[in-house]
C-alpha cells in the first residue's frame, strides 16, 4: 500500500514537472499555448502587488520614509517667495488642499472614490478608499475642483475624472480610466490621459506582444463627455518617430510608453515654440513619456493624430514639461542626475537643441530625490515651484537657487511616525483668480481649518 502511495506520489510530480517544462519551453518558443501562460503570470503577479499594497498600505508608493522632523513651513522669505495659495493633492487619500504662505489650510476638498463609483467605470472592482487619492488637481475661480483617481497597487490604476463643487459635491464624473495628467483649455475642454489593455499587435512591432498597457490621448468636453480618444503607441508607429518603440527597456514591455503628462498648445504657447520648434501649430498638444526611449517628449497632431515632433534628452523618466515664455521647456527629471545634490533636478531645456541652459538639483542638506514623481512651475517672478513627491514637500527656489519657501506635509504614519505621504502636484496661484464669494467662503473657513490633518 505504502509502493503505491509513493508511486503515485512520483507519477504526479512527474506530470507536473512535465507540464513545467512544456510550458516554458512553449513560452521561451513562442508557441501554444505560450500566450495563455505568459498571461496567466501577469495577472497572478499583478493580484499579489494589489493584494500585497491593501495588506501594507504604507508600503505602498503613497508613502514614503519619513526624511526629517522638520514639519509645516520651514522656509519663508517674504521679499522673495511669490505670494500666493498653494493647491496641492498627496498619497494621504482623495483630498486636495489649498494653502496660505504660512501653511494654513485656506479650503479643502475630499470625496471618497466609492462614493463617485458607479456601473459606468471602467474600473470593475476598485481598491479600498484608503487605497485611492488624487493624483492631480485644478481648481476653477469659483471653487469647483477637478480631479483624477488612482488606485494604488491596481493594473491599470487610472481610476477617472470628476468635477467636484467647493462643497466636494459632485457636479459630473467621467469614469474612463484617467490616469496621471490633464490640461484645461481656455475654451473649457479638458485634455487627459486613459489607458486599458490592448489585445492586438501593433503593425511591424513584434517585441511589443500583447496584452500591454496602451496610453490614449482623450478630449473631454466641459461638462464632461468624451469627444475623441487617439491611441497614443498608434500615432508613435503611424508617424517618422516609430522608430522610437524600437527603444524600450525590457522591463517596460507591459506598459512601453507609460505617458505621464500632457500640455495644450494655445496660440500663445504655438508662437512661443515657433522659433525652436517648427513643426508647432495651435492645438497641438505636448506630451511626455516616461519609459520610450528612456525618457522622450513629443508633439501630437490631434487632426493628423501623428506624431509631429519628439526629442530625447539628457533626462530619465521625466515628468511634467512645461512650455515657458521663452520657448524653452522646464521639466523634472527624476533619475537622470549624476552630482550634487542628488538623483532628481528640474530643467529647461532649449527644445531647439536638447541642451539643458538652467536646473536645480537640491543641495547636500536638502537634496533631492523623487523616483516616480514630481512636478515644477515657472511663477512670474522668475522662481520655480517644485513639487519633490517622495520628500513629502513643496519648494520655491529663485533662479539662483537660493531656497525662499519649503512645506513639508505635515503628516506621518506607520511605526514610530516612520512614513510620510508623497506630494503627488502642487500649484501656486494669486488669490485674485478666485471669484470674491469664493475668496469669503475660504477665508471663513480658513479660522477653523488648521493645519493639513490625517
Amino acid at each position: 500500500m505504502d509502493g503505491n502511495k509513493i508511486f503515485f506520489g512520483l507519477f504526479l510530480f512527474s506530470l507536473v514537472f512535465l507540464a513545467f517544462v512544456g510550458g516554458s519551453i512553449a513560452t521561451l518558443g513562442e508557441v501554444f499555448p505560450a500566450s495563455y501562460i505568459r498571461d496567466a503570470y501577469r495577472g497572478a503577479n499583478a493580484l499579489m502587488l494589489k493584494l500585497s499594497s491593501q495588506d501594507h498600505p504604507y508600503w505602498s508608493d503613497l508613502w514614503a520614509p519619513t526624511r526629517t522632523s522638520e514639519q509645516g513651513v520651514t522656509v519663508h522669505d517674504e521679499q522673495r517667495a511669490l505670494e500666493g495659495l498653494t493647491l496641492f493633492t498627496s498619497g494621504q487619500g482623495p483630498k486636495a488642499y489649498l494653502l496660505t504662505m504660512d501653511g494654513q489650510v485656506a479650503h479643502s476638498w475630499s470625496r471618497p472614490y466609492s462614493t463617485v463609483w458607479d456601473e459606468s467605470a471602467a474600473v470593475r472592482n476598485p481598491v479600498p478608499d484608503d487605497q485611492t487619492y488624487l493624483r492631480k488637481a485644478h481648481v476653477f475661480p469659483d471653487g469647483d475642483l477637478l480631479a483624477i483617481y488612482i488606485g494604488v497597487g491596481d493594473t491599470p490604476w487610472g481610476y477617472g475624472m470628476v468635477r467636484l463643487d467647493q462643497d466636494s459635491g459632485v457636479e459630473w464624473k467621467n469614469l474612463d480610466q484617467f490616469h496621471h495628467d490633464f490640461v484645461v483649455a481656455g475654451d473649457g475642454r479638458i485634455f487627459g490621459l486613459t489607458h486599458s489593455f490592448r489585445n492586438k499587435r501593433l503593425e511591424d512591432v513584434e517585441h511589443l506582444k500583447p496584452p500591454f498597457l496602451e496610453d490614449f490621448l482623450v478630449v473631454v468636453s466641459p461638462d464632461g463627455e468624451t469627444v475623441k480618444k487617439i491611441s497614443l503607441p498608434e500615432a508613435i508607429n503611424d508617424s517618422e518617430f516609430r522608430r522610437l518603440l524600437w527603444r524600450i527597456p525590457y522591463y517596460s514591455l507591459e506598459d512601453p510608453l507609460h505617458t505621464n503628462s500632457v500640455e495644450y498648445i494655445d496660440g500663445e504657447a504655438a508662437s512661443r515654440l515657433a522659433k525652436k520648434i517648427p513643426q508647432v501649430e495651435e492645438g497641438q498638444v505636448l506630451l511626455s513619456f516616461r519609459e520610450l526611449a528612456g525618457g522622450a517628449i513629443a508633439l501630437l497632431d490631434l487632426e493628423t493624430e501623428k506624431i509631429v515632433w519628439a526629442l530625447r534628452g539628457a533626462w530619465l523618466s521625466q515628468h511634467d514639461p512645461d512650455i515657458l515664455a521663452n520657448g524653452n521647456i522646464l521639466l523634472f527629471d527624476n533619475r537622470g542626475h549624476f552630482g550634487t545634490g542628488h538623483r532628481s533636478r528640474v530643467v529647461e531645456v532649449d527644445p531647439s537643441t536638447g541642451g539643458i541652459v538652467w536646473s536645480y538639483s537640491g543641495s547636500e542638506k536638502r537634496p533631492m530625490e523623487s523616483r516616480l514623481r514630481g512636478a515644477q512651475q515657472r511663477l512670474s517672478n522668475g522662481n520655480t515651484l517644485i513639487t519633490e513627491s517622495n520628500g513629502g514637500r513643496l519648494l520655491e527656489v529663485t533662479p539662483e537657487g537660493d531656497l525662499v519657501w519649503e512645506y513639508i506635509i505635515p503628516v506621518r504614519a506607520f511605526d514610530q511616525k516612520s512614513f510620510t505621504p508623497v506630494v503627488s502636484w502642487g500649484e501656486r496661484i494669486a488669490p485674485e483668480a478666485f471669484t470674491a464669494e469664493f475668496r469669503k467662503q475660504f477665508q471663513k473657513r480658513r479660522l477653523v481649518k488648521g493645519q493639513v490633518q490625517e
